[in-house]
C-alpha cells in the first residue's frame, strides 16, 4: 500500500490518523505541492490523479491495482478493509450523524483554505495578502462556529459521544489548518477540547505533520 500526499495537506492528514489507528503500514511518496512548480501538476502524478490533489492511496488487492483518491472515499475503504478501530459507530442512525459531521468539516470549511484556493485568490483575482487572510479567517470561523453548535448535541469526550469516529479525523487536521491560519479559536471550547485529547493519543501524534519524513521547519 502507498499514499502519495503531502506532509501539511489536511486531507492526507487525515488518512495518516486512519493509518495509525489501525496500525496498517504503508509507504508514504511525497508529493510536494510547491516545489517544481508544485509536484502535483506533473504528468507522472496526474496520470494517478487527473485532480492535480493530495493524497492518492494506491494499494494491490486480490482483484488488481486499487488507485483511490479523495480522502473520505480512502478512509470508508480502509474502515472497510481493515475494521479494527472502526472509525463509525455501529448504529446507522449514529453513522448518518457522524458522516455529516465530517462532510461538515471536509465539504464546508476544508475548501477555503485549500492551496490552489488560496492561490487563485491571489494570482488570478489580485487579492491582497491581508484581504485573503480576512476572507479566510471569515469563512472558517463561519464553519466553525456551526460545527461548535452541532457538538453541543452530540460531543463526549470526542466528537460524536466517547469513541474516536471520522469527525475527529476531520477535525483536528482542520484546527491544525485554521492555526496555521491565526484564526481566533478561542470561541470554540468543545473544539479545542476534543483536539486537546486526541492529540494525545499515539495515533495523533504519529500523524502531526510536523512528525512527516517531508515536513519543513
Amino acid at each position: 500500500m502507498k499514499l502519495f500526499g503531502y506532509w501539511r495537506s489536511s486531507a492526507a492528514y487525515r488518512v495518516r490518523i486512519a493509518l495509525h489507528l489501525k496500525n496498517v503500514a504503508c509507504e508514504s511518496i511525497t508529493v510536494h505541492l510547491v516545489k517544481n512548480g508544485g509536484e502535483q501538476h506533473h504528468d507522472d502524478y496526474t496520470a494517478l490523479n487527473p485532480t492535480h490533489l493530495v493524497p492518492t492511496l494506491i494499494d494491490d488487492t486480490i482483484d488488481g491495482e486499487l488507485v483511490l483518491n479523495q480522502s473520505m472515499a480512502i478512509l470508508d475503504y480502509l474502515d472497510n478493509k481493515y475494521p479494527q478501530s472502526p472509525l463509525y459507530p455501529e448504529s446507522v442512525m449514529d453513522k448518518a450523524k457522524v458522516q455529516a459531521l465530517s462532510l461538515d468539516i471536509a465539504c464546508e470549511i476544508h475548501p477555503v483554505n485549500n492551496l490552489r484556493v488560496q492561490q487563485y485568490l491571489v494570482k488570478e483575482l489580485n487579492i491582497d495578502e491581508a484581504s485573503k487572510l480576512a476572507w479566510s479567517h471569515h469563512w472558517m470561523t463561519v464553519g466553525f462556529t456551526a460545527f461548535e453548535q452541532q457538538l453541543q448535541k452530540t460531543a463526549g469526550e470526542y466528537c460524536f459521544g466517547d469513541q474516536i469516529t471520522i469527525a475527529d479525523l476531520c477535525l483536528v487536521p482542520q484546527v491544525y489548518n485554521a492555526n496555521r491560519f491565526k484564526v481566533d479559536m478561542a470561541k470554540f471550547p468543545l473544539i479545542n477540547a476534543i483536539v486537546e485529547r486526541c492529540n494525545q493519543l499515539p495515533a495523533f501524534i504519529k500523524a502531526l505533520p510536523e512528525n512527516q519524513e517531508d515536513a519543513v521547519t
